[in-house]
């Protein structure tokens, strides 16, 4: 095996490989209205880019773990952001909205690969508390991205059009690729790889999905995620209609939801090893819950606008970033030798519940601040009872 590079090194990797999702996601977040004006297409179409981006997501992270069990992880990675570079291209090109969707739903085969193998290569090299903080720095690198991202593709957008923002994606891709090849070692031993066999696919998949313990943390960690990412799904209403303010307002949200999951992701890495797992999650739900009782009463009491209505938000997602680590870390220390196959489940039921907001909820929720609250509220107390419901579980089961 290729030597490991450093910690700070390697998180710094796997963080910018996690970003494309985010970047792919909130970067054009700001030039929704400019898309629908020159492609000639609705509000709802120009949504839908980001439904058929988030449906081709959840699809395609099922086989991102089984071919990196089978090929390896530098050779996944490779391949896919590679992909990821050349449909930013056909987005910039687009000429209508339908080439767009093409080009988002490669963008979504390909999106993927970042977050999943990323978390393979974690547990290939650490275990334990050790794994814990490196996942928890990758997340502190990572949360950056849902803040710069917006800002980023509200800058291109004011200096060279909606198209630049896909072209600004191209070059990450292109840049991610480089990196991998650069720096990336390969973490997976040839004699511990998997084959492709259909039959072996087939087991693995059922074994995975059958797993009441895997399957209760992987839906907790999904639901949590999804109270957060409907804020994301109904930015530009959120941000233009109920708070008031123009396409550069968008950091009024992701700017304390970055802080959250920064401040999140250093807490869960100090008390590592100190806490248990189960009261590290504990105490990431109590911060949520606190963040909902706030968000519930700001909405329902006080006229929208910053910073009430976005503080909550922020605390929420530091809740949320204290907890997700170790649960990640949980479920898929069940499955040693399908790592892979384990983190591209886990990905295909959080991205495929945020593919389902995408395009039925959120449009049911972004009304009014109150709906939005809701449904945060709604997600984050069925994550609660899906780990309450873990925490049941006998130990033998876990």
């Amino acid at each position: 095996m290729t030597r490991t590079p450093s910690r700070d090194r390697l998180a710094f990797m796997l963080a910018m490989l996690s970003a494309i999702g985010p970047f792919a996601i909130d970067a054009y977040l700001p030039a929704f209205p400019h898309i629908a004006a020159a492609l000639g297409a609705t509000r709802l179409e120009v949504q839908q880019t980001l439904t058929v981006y988030m449906a081709a997501l959840a699809l395609m992270v099922l086989w991102h773990g089984a071919l990196a069990d089978r090929f390896g992880r530098r050779r996944v990675l490779l391949a896919l952001t590679a992909l990821f570079a050349l449909a930013s291209l056909i987005c910039a090109l687009a000429p209508s909205i339908e080439w767009l969707w093409v080009g988002r739903a490669l963008q979504g085969v390909s999106g993927g690969a970042g977050v999943v193998v990323g978390r393979a290569v974690v547990r290939d090299l650490h275990e334990g508390p050790q794994a814990q903080r490196l996942m928890s720095r990758v997340m502190l690198i990572f949360a950056l991205a849902p803040a710069l991202a917006p800002m980023v593709g509200a800058g291109l957008l004011a200096l060279a059009g909606w198209r630049s923002i896909f072209v600004f994606l191209a070059a990450f891709g292109a840049f991610l690729s480089w990196m991998v090849w650069r720096f990336l070692p390969e973490t997976l031993d040839a004699e511990a790889r998997q084959p492709l066999h259909p039959l072996n696919l087939l087991r693995g998949y059922a074994s995975v999905f059958s797993h009441p313990a895997f399957m209760l943390l992987a839906v907790a960690i999904a639901l949590n995620f999804n109270g957060f990412f409907v804020y994301v799904l109904s930015a530009p209403v959120f941000i233009i209609e109920h708070l008031g303010l123009g396409s550069g307002g968008f950091i009024w949200l992701f700017g304390p939801a970055v802080t959250g999951m920064m401040l999140g992701s250093v807490l869960s890495e100090r008390v590592a090893g100190r806490w248990s797992q189960v009261r590290t999650v504990a105490t990431g739900f109590a911060l949520m819950f606190l963040a909902l009782a706030l968000n519930l009463g700001v909405s329902g009491l006080l006229p929208a606008g910053v910073p009430q209505s976005v503080l909550p938000i922020g605390l929420f997602a530091c809740g949320m970033s204290i907890a997700m680590p170790a649960m990640s870390l949980l479920a898929l220390e069940l499955f040693p030798t399908r790592r892979g196959m384990a983190s591209s489940c886990q990905s295909f039921l959080q991205i495929g519940l945020n593919a389902l907001t995408a395009g039925l909820t959120a449009p049911l929720l972004w009304g009014s601040p109150l709906s939005l609250a809701g449904g945060m509220a709604m997600f984050a107390t069925a994550g609660l009872l899906a780990w309450l419901l873990w925490t049941r579980l006998p130990p033998a089961r876990r």
